[in-house]
């Protein structure tokens, strides 16, 4: 007998039943790999490959590389918007924000967990505190090396990266980042627009273009009215949104770069100390997640639970409207030489704003004596030589910075 709500939506016999498990399903595995991905966005496409496409067969090898491939392109989040990406392709809409909110959602309580218990026991100045800092230099330097060799590795590249680092440093404003990412792109095309390889075609997704292109039309729409908005209403919760959404939607590079540009919206106006963010960063490398819900902490941390949920929103949104809006038009896109040559610009100047960061304000608020180089040196060893992962050496950190209380 059919379902009375199976009869009034049109739905074959147990049709919407058999949705709402996929999207059960989808959730749950997720939220399986939220719990358990660490050491960042390159192990988490690991951990993606192993469940969805080894395990369960969701998509194949050469689906899932186009994916990734798109991801990479795409500013903001990869590893979240792979995730998205094949929610999305199993169960539409629904199935990308399930797959996200799984994916997140234990990173989120825990960032924001961990903001709370550094006001409630006032541990902002204690020593493992500071060895969590000094694990961010380790940390970033590593991300810096890593993404220069793959990122920079040729002389003109190299001196697009230092060149960013240089501008940035010297040009301190919330709009040089912006600046550079579009000189960047400019450069790319000229020096790199007339090659590009083979482009892959179109992936299955359960959406059309025109939806595709309206969620397009509002990232663009939210990334320019809201800093009018936030001119002309004012209030911190739009000022907070925009400023968040704003680093979510600039990001090129994986979840590092999104250092500097939430740096520069939290830390200049005080919504947030230097000395709470860099601790912040570094517990961060501790959880499991995208490293993304470093968001959910500084939101919490300057605007409790309600500025939480509004910055992880904010930081969140731009990366499902791209996946959303991008991923029919994949193939076409990947096609195109000055697109491609575009990305090769963009993606060795945020080298060179990494580079920038890991000076300023990284190395400047972690590092004040002999004794805080020598731990971090020795994380990096860890990390870079050792091949620990992240969240083992911020552990390490925390516990090298309490025992160096004791010199």
């Amino acid at each position: 007998m059919k379902d009375e709500s199976d009869l009034k939506s049109g739905a074959r016999p147990g049709e919407n039943r058999q949705n709402a498990g996929r999207l059960l399903e989808i959730f749950a595995v997720s939220a399986k790999l939220g719990l358990t991905s660490f050491g960042g966005p390159v192990a988490h496409l690991g951990y993606f490959r192993e469940e969805y496409v080894r395990r369960r067969a969701w998509l194949d090898e050469r689906s899932y590389a186009e994916l990734v491939a798109l991801c990479q392109f795409l500013p903001g989040p990869a590893s979240s918007q792979v995730g998205m990406g094949i929610g999305m392709m199993r169960g539409g809409i629904g199935g990308a924000l399930l797959a996200w909110l799984g994916f997140t959602l234990p990173s989120i309580v825990l960032m924001i967990a961990f903001a709370f218990f550094l006001q409630a026991f006032d541990v902002g100045n204690s020593g493992w505190v500071h060895g969590l800092k000094i694990a961010a230099v380790a940390i970033v330097a590593q991300a810096v090396l890593g993404m220069g060799r793959t990122l920079a590795p040729d002389r003109v590249r190299a001196g697009l990266a230092v060149l960013a680092a240089c501008i940035v440093l010297l040009w301190q404003t919330s709009f040089s980042q912006i600046a550079v990412i579009a000189a960047a792109a400019a450069a790319g095309i000229a020096l790199y627009g007339r090659t590009g390889g083979e482009g892959a075609p179109s992936l299955p997704v359960p959406i059309g273009r025109k939806f595709a292109a309206g969620c397009l039309a509002l990232f663009f729409a939210l990334l320019f009215l809201l800093p009018l908005l936030r001119s002309v209403v004012g209030g911190s919760q739009l000022a907070l949104f925009d400023g968040f959404y704003r680093a979510g939607a600039l990001v090129f590079g994986g979840g590092h770069v999104v250092l500097p540009l939430l740096e520069r919206e939290v830390v200049p106006t005080g919504f947030v100390s230097a000395s709470d963010f860099l601790a912040g960063y570094g517990a961060a490398q501790a959880v499991p997640g995208p490293l993304f819900t470093f968001a959910s902490y500084l939101g919490a941390a300057g605007g409790g639970l309600t500025g939480a949920l509004v910055a992880t929103a904010a930081i969140f949104l731009p990366a499902f409207l791209l996946i959303a809006g991008t991923l029919p038009f994949w193939g076409a896109l990947n096609r195109s030489p000055r697109i491609r040559g575009a990305l090769t610009g963009v993606n060795a100047a945020v080298v060179g704003i990494l580079l920038a960061a890991l000076y300023d304000p990284v190395w400047t608020a972690a590092v004040h004596s002999s004794a805080d180089f020598a731990l971090a040196a020795l994380l990096f060893v860890l990390l870079a030589f050792w091949k620990l992962p992240a969240w083992a050496v911020a552990a390490a950190g925390a516990v090298g910075g309490w025992l160096l209380g004791f010199l």
